[in-house]
């Protein structure tokens, strides 16, 4: 054996040292961090969702799931505002309709049959009260996300085999099913451009037409290539500029780090990971997401948020990182 040889065989035989990141990726460091979740020493805190106040945007709200037990509500400043008991809610997702703020959150409590539970958020007191349920279909509830289109609200469940189904949210009627091969969560719509993009976690990002009338073949946007995107690919967000410009961001969980295809041509736009600074790095992340304007003196030009899986000696939570900085890291 060439001496050479034996550090590199020693740390592979280590199981406490991480494997070195297989792919480049830009640094950008965290600026904010929410309060763990409730559940420790498991795999607990899973996907957020961002409520931008309009009229004092530093009094802005992340919902976000505690996957074992409900759904948390933080300030930016990271402290907790409220709870929610309501079981086992994988992601969750939110739209202001109607003068109120409807939050959705897949409910897998039964495996066998896939509910979407509901709620309504009050912007002043950051308190969340629950608003019935509809059913989904048969399956267990892994992924949702919700999308305006042509005026009414649609949530799209994502059972974790594949199979996606778009739900009225007024009427509770399932309007359509969609499907895709293998295990699938993240989601998100393009509310602008009537697009819902699904990550399949093993094979890549596929976008579907959302209009209930739509075709339901799905096209395919990025795969699971070992340098974009490694599996699994988990959170999907859509940081929008204009009418239909801005990125379709991904979470390259098997390295760690989180992936921009550019709108409207899904090119890709680079690349970066949420490395140690005062709040530490982000690994392993699940759900993200991104809304783009002022949110006061810390995010004067958006928010992303991010689950970090890894977040030692405490229970899992959420990083607040400024989109000014991605942009800087990444020359946007």
């Amino acid at each position: 054996m060439r001496p050479a040889l034996i550090p590199a065989l020693l740390l592979a035989g280590c199981a406490t040292v991480p494997p070195p990141p297989t792919t480049l990726a830009e640094s950008v460091t965290a600026r904010g961090e929410t309060e763990p979740v409730g559940t420790a020493a498991v795999d607990a805190a899973d996907d957020p969702a961002i409520w931008r106040n309009a009229g004092n945007p530093a009094a802005s709200l992340i919902v976000a799931t505690d996957k074992k037990s409900g759904l948390w509500v933080y300030g930016l400043d990271g402290k907790r505002r409220d709870f929610v008991q309501a079981g086992r809610v994988n992601n969750v997702d939110l739209r202001e309709v109607g003068g109120r703020i409807v939050v959705a959150a897949s409910d897998r409590g039964d495996v066998a049959n896939a509910k979407i539970a509901l709620f309504t958020l009050d912007g002043r007191s950051g308190k969340l009260v629950a608003a019935g349920q509809h059913p989904a279909g048969a399956g267990e509830a892994y992924g949702l996300c919700l999308g305006v289109i042509d005026a009414r609200l649609y949530a799209f469940v994502v059972i974790k085999d594949g199979t996606v189904r778009q739900v009225d949210l007024e009427s509770g009627a399932t309007v359509r099913t969609m499907t895709l091969a293998t295990q699938s969560e993240g989601c998100v719509v393009d509310d602008r451009t009537a697009t819902l993009y699904v990550a399949e976690e093993d094979v890549g990002i596929w976008r579907f037409d959302a209009r209930p009338g739509g075709s339901i073949a799905p096209a395919s946007v990025a795969k699971v290539d070992g340098r974009h995107l490694v599996a699994d690919v988990e959170g999907l967000a859509i940081a929008a500029v204009g009418a239909d410009a801005g990125w379709l961001v991904a979470s390259s969980q098997g390295d760690n780090a989180y992936q921009l295809f550019r709108l409207p041509d899904l090119s890709p736009a680079g690349r970066f990971r949420v490395v140690g600074g005062r709040y530490g790095a982000t690994s392993e992340t699940d759900g993200i997401e991104v809304v783009l304007g002022d949110f006061g003196p810390g995010f004067p030009g958006g928010l992303m948020v991010v689950q970090d899986g890894d977040n030692a000696p405490a229970a899992q939570n959420f990083k607040l990182v400024a989109w000014d900085d991605v942009r800087a890291a990444l020359g946007l």
